[in-house]
């Protein structure tokens, strides 16, 4: 369970890394869409797990390689923008989000499914 100061850090942590890869480092990502879906802190604030989701992209793990590449330019960018609000710049760990996947395959699955009707009780 995330304290509500790791909380408050992770939300802020996204929103700027949001902005960050919408608007200020998209042309370093081939101009891939880029959604930070979650981030995780570790209770000393010194590293942020990010989940990022694609679009537009074809090959998803290679893009999330060339982020894991430029971690030290991101992790730069975003000390600018919070340096005046926390102590310490977390280290940046980045992991392909695939919830949307995931529940694709699952409504499929779902989809496929044939329940067939209950017996029709008699009274």
């Amino acid at each position: 369970m995330d304290s509500k100061r790791q909380q408050k850090f992770a939300r802020q942590i996204q929103k700027d890394l949001g902005e960050i890869f919408q608007r200020d480092a998209r042309s370093h990502f081939e101009g891939a869409f880029i959604t930070v879906t979650d981030v995780k802190v570790t209770p000393d604030m010194g590293i942020a797990r990010v989940y990022l989701s694609f679009l537009l992209v074809k090959d998803r793990e290679g893009t999330l390689e060339l982020i894991r590449g430029k971690t030290k330019t991101v992790r730069q960018i975003l000390a600018n923008r919070i340096r005046h609000q926390v102590r310490v710049i977390p280290e940046l760990q980045f992991f392909l989000d695939d919830t949307a996947e995931y529940a694709a395959k699952m409504d499929a699955l779902f989809a496929d499914l044939v329940i067939p009707p209950a017996p029709a009780e008699e009274e």
